[in-house]
């Protein structure tokens, strides 16, 4: 189960910054290496440019434990129990790659990007939720952090009403576990947000952040 690990530990968006302006991105605006902190240092399009590799790392390792369970063992189908713990096995441990990546001291990124890519294949609906409350929540307040807050939250409730309403919650139990504990999790990674939120101090999207490096 390494290769999870590394795979979500892959720098997109420091090898960006080296890439653009000879910069560890760890070291400007927030600190943070997400897709958000480097479309303020660098632009919108170095912003996207880091978005989609982070979301692929979460997308990738569940994608090829379904395929490949289902291609190893006859009686698997892609929705059945099995492959659903073996998708949130690896999607956990993309999502903590990405966190806490080996390569540069366990300084990673806040999950948000990976682990939508996650949760496109676990739960569409529950994606639906998520990307419409934050697109919802950008076009209001331009807080992105607000709206990754909201948009985790928005994937819990959601996905929580669905597990309930099909009657598999104690038997997907691994997905049950992640709806809740992955959402709390990158709730946590955003604690110095929520301060800034609090204080009225978060910038809006495109709007540059001080140097102020998050823990």
């Amino acid at each position: 189960m390494r290769w999870p690990t590394w795979w979500g530990a892959f720098r997109s968006a420091t090898s960006s910054g080296e890439l653009v302006g000879g910069i560890d991105i760890r070291s400007e605006g927030s600190g943070n290496i997400g897709a958000t902190n480097v479309a303020r240092v660098l632009g919108l399009r170095w912003g996207v440019a880091v978005l989609i590799p982070d979301a692929l790392k979460g997308l990738g390792p569940v994608w090829a434990v379904s395929a490949t369970m289902s291609r190893w063992v006859e009686s698997v189908g892609p929705d059945s129990v099995m492959v659903v713990h073996g998708q949130v096995l690896v999607g956990v441990i993309a999502i903590l790659g990405h966190m806490f990546p080996c390569w540069i001291g366990l300084r990673g990124g806040k999950g948000v990007a990976t682990a939508l890519g996650v949760v496109v294949l676990l739960s569409p609906w529950g994606t639906l939720a998520a990307v419409g409350v934050y697109v919802l929540t950008l076009a209001t307040s331009r807080l992105g952090s607000l709206g990754s807050l909201l948009g985790a939250l928005a994937f819990a409730v959601v996905q929580s009403v669905l597990l309930v309403r099909s009657g598999d919650w104690s038997l997907q139990w691994s997905l049950s576990a992640f709806t809740l504990a992955v959402p709390l999790l990158i709730v946590f990674r955003h604690r110095s947000n929520i301060g800034r939120i609090v204080r009225g101090e978060e910038p809006s999207m495109g709007q540059p952040v001080a140097d102020d490096p998050e823990p």
